[in-house]
């Protein structure tokens, strides 16, 4: 009994499982990992904080307390969680949303946005319904995240430059931006101008100038990762000596030293009811992102994801994003990877970048004021337009014109209705997509290839047919959507000329038949009684077999059940059958 519980405890808490394993090697590798995600994640964490209009602490705090419980509860040894650009954006919607309808806090807002997220993703996590994200398809995923990223960097023109520049959809912000411009700053337009161009420059020609020095390719890729926070502390030490801090150039301002303070989200109704659709959407767009990252480089390092216990991860994480003065987290793809590449071993590394952070704010904090907005503006930009993925529209369309209408479609509505709505139309479309493929299956009516157990389809091989006999394959579930489809195609075969004597249904592809197919399939069988037609079918798994026992179905079927269309065909083709050595087909559990 005590065994079974560890073993429940484990999957609860992974860090019993691998914490068992931990020694002193693997305790250097995570400690180098940290120290480089904690310098690359403080000026992503201050970005991304004033991405969702809050004051720029808050995405320190949300890189503290969460990285310890995800080290807990994560299943992921190379996720780094904290603020995202794309999460940081729809916060940034939401929350202008509630402010709208008079609640003025976004304090007091973003921590009810983290607690509702949490709790969403922790539910769907105790539940086990992980696959539920599935829904949203990677073209619309990408369709979505390419227009978050667009709106992002237009979006950050105000601090480029120095201007009064809101909105949340593209045509409120090109409508601000010709009067806007009138007002922008000259020196705030050289240093973010100037930080922009030097972080493009290295992202681009970077890691081969490094390599060119005699540097190898992977420490050359580490230090180009971490060029954003020279070039921040480099355009802080120009605009200083020019004397534009704080005057011409926007600086962060006061970063209060200390823990973060212990918070309790505020029981609104008004505003929680207003949060919670929200909620689900960051859940769901962040929930897909973070494990979609984990679940490559899990494969690349021959681990294994639990998707549902990261649903728990980082729950647990938002929930204690809520507690500490945060915003929502989760994880992200840039800081995962450099995580990975400096070869963090465990999800304790995330604990010790916490533990970086801290030291950082309790040490470093007066440093962190004098920083210039126009710079961490630079660094977003730079980070989202890597998001923007415009080749891959060609390659979808090309491969799919129905998938890649649905990516199109997603960019435009958030381009131009905003991130909530663009991704419910992602949503709504992926399904509709599905439902409308599913409910025209491909089928074929297929033949035997001359001398072979093996049937294909008779508009595109040499088959042998038989005019009494056809055969008919559909490649999908029977279900409520496409059964009448199914009806159609039947339709069509018994009334050629001549009949046949004989249909053939080969269920090789179906996987399972719902009750208002199985009806239909029972009046089918009498229709095709009636009119002289034997009903067949073939290679019907097992348990879809298990569920069809007992049913009306095979008690009146006018025909029978083969184990195989081979043996099909040879009793109803005139010839003996194959002596056959398999159970008894109604009870097969194949």
């Amino acid at each position: 009994m005590m065994q079974h519980d560890k073993r429940g405890l484990r999957r609860w808490l992974p860090i019993l499982d691998w914490g068992r394993r931990y020694d002193a090697g693997t305790l250097g590798d995570d400690l180098l990992a940290a120290l480089i995600v904690t310098l690359m994640l403080i000026p992503q964490a201050l970005a991304y904080a004033m991405l969702a209009g809050l004051p720029p602490v808050v995405g320190l705090y949300a890189s503290l307390l969460p990285l310890l419980l995800y080290t807990l509860l994560g299943s992921s040894s190379s996720l780094s969680v904290g603020p995202m650009a794309v999460v940081s954006l729809m916060t940034a919607a939401a929350l202008g949303r509630v402010a709208e309808q008079g609640f003025t806090d976004p304090i007091t807002a973003a921590l009810g946005l983290a607690l509702l997220s949490g709790s969403i993703l922790l539910v769907m996590g105790l539940c086990r319904l992980g696959f539920l994200v599935n829904f949203l398809s990677r073209p619309v995923m990408t369709g979505f995240v390419s227009a978050s990223g667009i709106l992002i960097a237009g979006s950050q023109l105000r601090h480029l430059l120095g201007i009064d520049l809101t909105g949340a959809t593209l045509p409120a912000l090109l409508k601000q931006l010709p009067a806007a411009l009138g007002g922008f700053s000259p020196a705030t337009l050289a240093i973010g101008g100037g930080s922009l161009l030097l972080l493009w420059s290295v992202r681009r020609w970077g890691g081969r100038g490094l390599q060119r020095c005699g540097i190898s390719p992977r420490p050359a890729a580490m230090l180009t990762r971490l060029a954003p926070i020279v070039i921040i502390a480099l355009a802080a030490v120009i605009a200083g000596s020019a004397g534009w801090l704080g005057n011409r150039v926007a600086v962060i301002g006061e970063v209060p030293a200390g823990l973060p303070p212990l918070t309790l989200p505020q029981w609104q109704p008004e505003l929680w009811q207003s949060l919670l659709w929200p909620a689900v959407l960051i859940s769901i767009v962040g929930y897909v992102e973070s494990v979609s990252v984990a679940q490559a480089l899990a494969v690349r390092r021959g681990e294994r994801l639990d998707p549902d216990q990261e649903l728990i991860g980082l729950g647990g994480a938002n929930i204690a994003a809520s507690l500490t003065g945060g915003m929502p987290i989760t994880g992200g793809f840039s800081r995962s990877v450099v995580n990975f590449d400096a070869g963090a071993r465990t999800p304790a590394a995330g604990a010790f970048t916490a533990l970086g952070i801290l030291l950082v704010m309790l040490l470093f904090s007066p440093l962190l004021r004098e920083l210039p907005m126009a710079s961490l503006a630079a660094t977003i930009v730079v980070a989202v337009l890597s998001l923007v993925d415009l080749p891959a529209f060609a390659r979808v369309w090309r491969y799919s014109r129905g998938e890649g209408a649905a990516m199109l479609v997603t960019l435009l509505t958030t381009l131009l209705l905003g991130v909530e709505i663009g991704i419910l139309v992602g949503v709504a479309m992926s399904l509709a997509l599905h439902l409308y493929g599913t409910s025209r299956p491909h089928s074929a009516e297929v033949g035997r290839i001359p001398g072979t157990e093996h049937f294909r389809n008779i508009h595109r091989h040499a088959v042998e047919t038989d005019s009494h006999v056809a055969i008919l394959r559909v490649d999908e579930s029977l279900y409520f959507a496409n059964v009448r489809y199914l009806e159609d195609l039947v339709t069509t075969v018994i009334h050629r000329d001549p009949p046949p004597r004989d249909l053939v249904l080969t269920c090789q592809a179906v996987n399972v038949i719902d009750a208002t197919a199985l009806e239909n399939l029972e009046t089918l069988n009498q229709r095709l009684k009636e009119g002289g037609i034997g009903l067949h079918l073939a290679e019907v798994k097992g348990p879809v077999m298990d569920r069809l026992s007992g049913t009306e179905l095979l008690a009146s079927l006018n025909g029978r059940v083969f184990l195989s269309t081979f043996e099909a065909w040879h009793c109803l083709h005139g010839q003996a059958p194959t002596p056959l050595t398999h159970p008894d087909i109604a009870t097969s559990s194949e």
